[in-house]
Parts: structure tokens; C-alpha cells; sequence
């Protein structure tokens, strides 16, 4: 099993089955001292009970002996905790998050759901029963309001629920912290963090078991991100959801609770300013 990291220093859906290869060649420098370096090859344990979801020696490649994205990887995620899964553009965060929601299946390997493979499972029932996905791009849809995004994630669920969907969804939104007016409100009129919001209500409205989040803070300001941090925070402490949190971010991986690092996080160099260099006539 490979480790769960915690952080010691502070240092953005398809539903086809093809993940994203997120390939980028910016210039970067290592910044192993801001998040904690231990190697995911080492085992250590910070919640008992049994895991939900497990990566069973899982590796992935686009063709049939090809170049591997994912390289034999274990990991055990528990519910009441926040995982970060890190690293740096290109090391497979995006094809991993496939993989744990459903989207394609492992080249070897498997991915455990309570205890069963999830390839031999429905995976339609498990991605809209059993995880909320929350995509980088929001993906709502602009022409219908806020309340009509949410209702129309729990109609396409198929479950039946002890109150009525609006009732539910104005709860979920006082849980992400946007005020009831906004609840018929066109989506192209909110914010990007206004947007997150309702994106995270939708992915809560049919109560998963486990929420993924791809990039969920990365075109938000820092309050608005903190904001954001806390209210999966209170999803993992207070109900006991599994949250896991694709990020190339070291700030969101500080914040939360285990961090599963795939290569080691990195940051773009910092750009020198030059300043033109006037003269003076004498």
C-alpha cells in the first residue's frame, strides 16, 4: 500500500472513458521542503476502519503495451478524511481521478469499492449514486438557474428522497454558504466561486459517499478558497464523506488531511522584473 503523507509546510466531466493526459512542459522548481517528501512506497495509517475505496496495484496506459500514465499504484481512502492527490502537470493526477470515478477501468490492477471490484460493478449506479464528481470547469449549465442545476442532478440520480428536491437543495445551499437568493439566479451571472459553490451542492444533492474534486481552487481567490477548503472539511469531520482533492496546489494540500503524492509538487520559477534604464541629460 502506498503511503498517506500529511503536510508539514505551507508550502482548475466527460463521461467518456478516455482520461485527460495533462501534460505540461513549464519550467518548474522542486519544493519538496513546503510539502512533505516521503516516498508513496512507505505505508503509514492516520483513521481506523475500513477504507471505501482502494487502488489495488493499479497502472494505466492509453495503448496496449504502452508508455504507463499510472504505475502500480495501492492506496487505501477512508471516510472522515480530506486526501490531496499532488504532483506536478503530467504526473496523472486527472487519469488517476478518472479511474477512482468510474470513468475507465485500470490496464492492471484494480480499483476496490467496499470491498468489490469496482470493474465488475455498475458503474452508471456507482457514479450517480455513490460519488459526486466536481469538475474544474463547474460544467453546470448556464441556461437554467441555480436550484434547477441541483434538481436536475437528483432527477438523474433515479433515488427517491424523504423531502422534496427543492427543500434538499436550498439545505445544500446554506451548507456551501450561498445566500437563498441565490437560488434563482442564472448561472453565466455568478462568479467562478459562486459557481464552485453550486457545483459542490450538485455533486452533494443525491448524499455520495465519496466526493472527488478535480482542481476545485485553482482560478479562486485565497479567501475564497479557504472558504471552499473548510466546507470540504466540514463534508469529511461532520459527515463522514470521503473527499479527495485533486490539486497541483502545495496551500490545498496543507489543508488537508493526508496527502497522496504522485511526483513531487513543484512551482514555476519566479519571472524577473526589468526595469528600463533611463539617463539624464546634463
Amino acid at each position: 500500500m502506498n503511503e498517506t503523507q500529511r503536510v508539514d509546510e505551507a508550502a482548475p466531466s466527460s463521461s467518456n472513458n478516455s482520461p485527460v493526459n495533462d501534460n505540461d512542459n513549464s519550467e518548474n522548481l522542486d519544493i519538496n521542503n513546503e510539502v512533505a517528501s516521503r516516498t508513496a512506497s512507505d505505508t503509514i495509517t492516520s483513521t481506523t476502519g475500513p477504507a471505501i475505496l482502494e487502488l489495488a496495484d493499479v497502472s494505466y496506459s492509453y495503448k496496449k503495451g504502452g508508455k504507463k500514465v499510472l504505475h502500480n499504484l495501492s492506496h487505501a481512502f477512508k471516510p472522515g478524511v480530506v486526501y490531496a492527490i499532488t504532483g506536478p502537470s503530467g504526473a496523472g493526477k486527472t487519469t488517476l481521478l478518472s479511474l477512482i470515478s468510474g470513468l475507465t477501468s485500470p490496464t492492471e490492477g484494480k480499483v476496490i469499492y467496499q470491498g468489490k471490484d469496482l470493474g465488475k460493478q455498475d458503474r452508471y449506479d456507482f457514479r450517480s449514486h455513490d460519488i459526486g464528481v466536481i469538475f474544474q470547469s463547474f460544467n453546470l449549465l448556464p441556461a437554467l438557474t441555480v436550484i434547477e442545476n441541483i434538481v436536475l442532478s437528483m432527477d438523474a440520480s433515479g433515488k427517491k428522497f424523504e423531502k422534496p428536491k427543492k427543500e434538499i437543495a436550498f439545505e445544500l445551499l446554506e451548507e456551501v454558504h450561498l445566500p437563498d437568493e441565490y437560488a434563482n439566479e442564472r448561472i453565466l451571472h455568478l462568479s467562478g466561486g459562486e459557481q464552485q459553490r453550486v457545483s459542490i451542492a450538485r455533486a452533494l444533492s443525491y448524499d455520495p459517499k465519496i466526493i472527488v474534486a478535480d482542481e476545485p481552487t485553482g482560478n479562486l481567490d485565497l479567501g475564497t478558497q479557504r472558504d471552499i477548503m473548510d466546507i470540504f472539511a466540514k463534508l469529511a469531520h461532520d459527515h463522514n464523506k470521503c473527499v479527495i482533492i485533486v490539486t497541483h496546489s502545495p496551500e490545498v494540500a496543507q489543508e488537508s488531511d493526508e496527502v497522496f503524492q504522485l511526483a513531487p509538487l513543484r512551482r514555476r520559477k519566479p519571472t524577473k522584473t526589468v526595469r528600463p534604464v533611463t539617463t539624464r541629460r546634463r
